[in-house]
C-alpha cells in the first residue's frame, strides 16, 4: 500500500481539515463502490446539480435518503416476499444497498423523485451572501486616498478600480 503525504497542500491553505478526511477515505476504498445500484451525477447550470440512481423494482417505502452537512446517502431495503412464484431466472436485482455522496460546501437538498425506476435527488449550491466576493475599502495613512477593488465572478469581469484623492 502507498502511502501519501498531504504536508505541502496544507502548507499554504487554511480550513481545509475535510480534504485530509476524503482523501484518507478514498485511499481506503470504503466508497461502496460495488457498482450497485448504478447512478448518475449531472450538473444542470451554474449551481444545480442532480443525482440519478437506478433503482428498479424498488418504492418509495423501500428507500431512505438522509442528508447530512457533508454528505448524503441513499438505501434501500426489499422485504422478501412469499408469493408464491418460483423463478426460472431471477436477473432484477433487489438486494439491499447503500450509497453515500460526498458534498461540496453550501450543498442542499432541494427534492427526490422516484418515476419509472429511477430515482432523482435534485441538489443546489446556495452560497450565503456574507460568503460572495464583496468590496473592501482601503485607506491611506492620511485617510484621504480611497481605493476600491471590485469584481464579479459570475460575468468574469476584470477587476475595476477606482482611486479618490
Amino acid at each position: 500500500m502507498q502511502t501519501f503525504s498531504l504536508t505541502p497542500l496544507f502548507r499554504s491553505s487554511v480550513g481545509f481539515d475535510r480534504f485530509n478526511d476524503l482523501f484518507e477515505s478514498l485511499m481506503e476504498g470504503d466508497d461502496g463502490s460495488n457498482g450497485y445500484p448504478p447512478y448518475n451525477i449531472e450538473k444542470h447550470g451554474e449551481d444545480r446539480y442532480g443525482i440519478t440512481m437506478a433503482v428498479a423494482g424498488f418504492t418509495e417505502k423501500d428507500l431512505n435518503i438522509t442528508f447530512e452537512r457533508d454528505r448524503i446517502t441513499v438505501s434501500g431495503r426489499k422485504e422478501e416476499k412469499k408469493d408464491g412464484v418460483e423463478y426460472l431466472y431471477h436477473g432484477i436485482a433487489s438486494r439491499a444497498f447503500e450509497r453515500t455522496f460526498r458534498l461540496a460546501d453550501y450543498m442542499k437538498v432541494t427534492g427526490a423523485e422516484l418515476k419509472d425506476g429511477l430515482l432523482t435527488i435534485q441538489l443546489v449550491r446556495e452560497i450565503p451572501e456574507e460568503q460572495k466576493p464583496r468590496t473592501i475599502e482601503i485607506r491611506g495613512a492620511s485617510g484621504q486616498n480611497t481605493i476600491e477593488h471590485s469584481s464579479n465572478d459570475n460575468n468574469h469581469n476584470k477587476d475595476k478600480k477606482k482611486v479618490a484623492a
